[in-house]
């Protein structure tokens, strides 16, 4: 089946150089097309360009067409960061959170990630299921077309399998682009508080062989803050999943500097999220690397923590990805328009800026970059079509409310 859409008023980020992420000053910059059309072919764009150099169409056959109606086409977010499988959401610690408890003050009253653990313990793995795809089907139609979802609410080996099997099943009945993450490493369970190093020995030894044996997971990742995991923690996994060629995502510099970016560049992180404290080590540990750094505004905004030095990173030479941490806790919203919003209104982020944030950077943030991030022949058609608005920069500017009329995956209108 082959599909076009026409009257497309501006097509925003094109690219045909192939380029895998954007840096620096270059984060500023995007490619657009006025009056524009795309053509599609079993879900991969195959061509796109300026409606005057459009060819037309022959043979009417199996030909479908969608009408812009003057809208843009954008390709669709990359969220890089989610934490979509969850049992039951957590109110109550936002209450707690307004009377002025703490983040850590939470954690320590029997809330927090082991709030969530407790929760998903008791849960099957059906209904997990069910919640999760209902979650997943209302961030499509705003817009995400890719997603990453890390386990970490299990915390034991049953619970932990539990959440990656819900995510395998997840990647086999949706269309939308998923990359799973094992996240066992998310905090140490009450029974090991006093000996964090025999958790992480079932972690390495237990629960990483049957993961990697069964293909359960895209990618590890570790939550290295205080009072959880520490950098040598960090290593240690990351070495060990190294070993069944399980790449690394880490959670660092939330609430403070421990050296852990360093030694994820190292060890060859695809990314580093969070990064709401950073000093000058940090940045340069990022410099000329790999890695991406990967900023999660909407968790900041939730909790009233700092925002991260965006401008100073960029300013630095640095990419950006922005993604949405989606979780009970922190970030009870997976709204990429939203982050894209907060990108400008709270990091000073450029409406340029934050598209690359949200879509190139961010693919190549979940390892998606060949297939998604930009609208490139021979990409996936994963694209949201706008309503009528003044410039793309609306995007962003509008925030509470969608503009988006409608959402193709796969070529397909959902």
């Amino acid at each position: 089946m082959k599909t076009v859409i026409k009257n497309i008023s501006k097509l925003i980020q094109t690219d045909n150089t192939q380029k895998k992420f954007v840096s620096g000053n270059d984060m500023s910059k995007i490619e657009t097309i006025d009056n524009a059309f795309i053509e599609i072919n079993q879900g991969i764009i195959s061509d796109y360009g300026d409606m005057l150099e459009w060819k037309g169409i022959d043979d009417w056959n199996n030909i479908n067409i969608i009408d812009a109606e003057g809208g843009m086409v954008f390709p669709t977010y990359c969220d890089s960061h989610t934490h979509l499988v969850f049992a039951k959401s957590r109110e109550e610690e936002f209450i707690s959170r307004i009377k002025g408890l703490s983040y850590q003050e939470i954690a320590d009253n029997g809330g927090g990630i082991l709030n969530s653990a407790i929760k998903l313990q008791n849960q099957d793995e059906d209904t997990l299921y069910k919640e999760a795809l209902i979650r997943l089907n209302d961030l499509a139609k705003l817009g995400t077309g890719a997603i990453e979802i890390k386990s970490g609410y299990g915390l034991t080996i049953e619970s932990e399998l539990k959440i990656l099997q819900v995510i395998k099943r997840l990647k086999e009945n949706s269309e939308i682009t998923i990359k799973s993450t094992f996240l066992g490493a998310h905090a140490v369970p009450k029974e090991f508080k006093k000996n964090k190093k025999d958790y992480l020995k079932i972690i390495i030894n237990e629960m990483l062989p049957i993961i990697a044996k069964n293909n359960l997971a895209d990618f590890i990742d570790i939550f290295c803050e205080v009072g959880y995991f520490s950098v040598e923690d960090l290593q240690n996994l990351l070495i060990a999943a190294k070993s069944y060629n399980i790449t690394a995502k880490t959670h660092v510099n939330q609430f403070n500097s421990l050296g852990g970016i360093k030694k994820s560049v190292d060890l060859g992180a695809l990314s580093v999220d969070h990064l709401e404290v950073m000093n000058n080590e940090d940045i340069l540990a990022l410099k000329n690397s790999k890695c991406m750094p990967t900023i999660l505004p909407s968790c900041s905004f939730f909790l009233s923590i700092p925002y991260s030095p965006v401008r100073k990173m960029i300013s630095e030479g640095l990419p950006i990805a922005l993604a949405s941490d989606f979780n009970p806790g922190s970030s009870p919203s997976g709204n990429m328009n939203f982050v894209s919003s907060l990108g400008c209104i709270k990091l000073k982020m450029t409406p340029e800026e934050v598209i690359n944030a949200t879509t190139i950077n961010s693919a190549y943030a979940m390892g998606v970059e060949k297939e998604l991030g930009t609208i490139s022949i021979g990409k996936k058609a994963n694209l949201f079509i706008t309503k009528h608005i003044p410039s793309y920069s609306y995007l962003a500017y509008n925030f509470g409310e969608s503009v988006i009329n409608k959402v193709i995956i796969n070529g397909k209108v959902i």
